[in-house]
């Protein structure tokens, strides 16, 4: 059974996911569809791309990818399909796979032809990447508001089967991708980071890592609060505490609570490093 996940800012109270699931499956009745999140902020082209990279580590080899967060459906922007050693990944060219190129592909950045926000970047030899131009495997009429249903899911689905991703159209050698935040040190070791994902607890996943973090004792302050050392696990101690999570990332918490709420946080609010003197 072959594995598609879903990753979309579709929501889960109207049709849409269910639309784009029933799109696969009139192809490939055995694909097996997994959701990774559906909860993506509306047009948060930046949250999707750090939450498919947290995830798509985990499942087994050869998965096919689809994320549609695609604020620029119908536009001139191209569709992608990119295939790595590890799986493949169908998606407007929209820098929704940033994160992943990222980490997989030499980056050889260049300023976008079309799209002065986003930067081009070389892929990396040993991974394939196509433009999705062949209206062979889409699904027709094709709605220049849903391409996640009419283009995306039918494409996926035929990946799924086995057809070569240059049968869905011409090889291309650059892809978009949007410029990354990145945590940033300064010589006295304070390091700045920012709030990338709220999850269902929420928690506050930071893009801060392990490695970034100062060799010493740490005072992380967020929103006017100050918290002092590391925990290892929610529970340890009252109010808010900092501790890495399971994606890798730096989280502030809250024993039995939000944070989120508790702060008043949102997505891209900064949090600060301080080594404890």
């Amino acid at each position: 059974m072959p594995v598609i996940t879903l990753t979309t800012d579709f929501g889960l109270d109207d049709a849409y996911v269910a639309t784009v699931k029933g799109a696969i499956l009139s192809t490939n009745p055995l694909a097996h569809i997994i959701d990774i999140s559906h909860s993506i902020a509306p047009q948060n082209i930046l949250q999707a791309a750090f939450i498919l990279n947290m995830v798509y580590r985990h499942f087994p080899p050869q998965t096919i990818h689809v994320a549609v967060v695609d604020p620029g459906v119908g536009s001139k922007r191209r569709g992608i399909i990119l295939k790595t050693p590890f799986a493949s990944f169908v998606a407007p060219d929209n820098g929704i796979l940033s994160y992943v190129i990222d980490d997989l592909c030499q980056l050889k950045n260049t300023p976008s032809s079309h799209d002065p926000s986003r930067e081009k970047i070389t892929i990396k030899k040993g991974f394939e990447a196509t433009a999705i131009t062949d209206p062979r495997f889409w699904h027709h009429p094709v709605s220049s508001t849903f391409h996640g249903r009419d283009i995306f899911a039918p494409v996926a689905a035929g990946l799924s089967l086995g057809i070569s991703l240059y049968e869905f159209g011409e090889k291309i050698s650059s892809l978009n991708v949007l410029p990354l935040p990145r945590p940033c040190a300064d010589d006295r070791e304070e390091v700045t980071g920012q709030v990338m994902h709220v999850d269902h607890f929420g928690n506050l996943v930071t893009n801060v890592k392990k490695n970034d973090l100062p060799r010493k004792s740490v005072i992380i302050e967020i929103a006017g609060y100050a918290i002092h050392e590391l925990s290892s696990y929610y529970a340890q101690r009252e109010g808010l505490l900092a501790l890495m999570g399971s994606s890798g990332y730096l989280e502030i918490s809250l024993k039995n609570g939000s944070a989120r709420e508790f702060l008043n946080a949102a997505i891209g609010d900064e949090v600060r490093i301080f080594p404890e003197i």
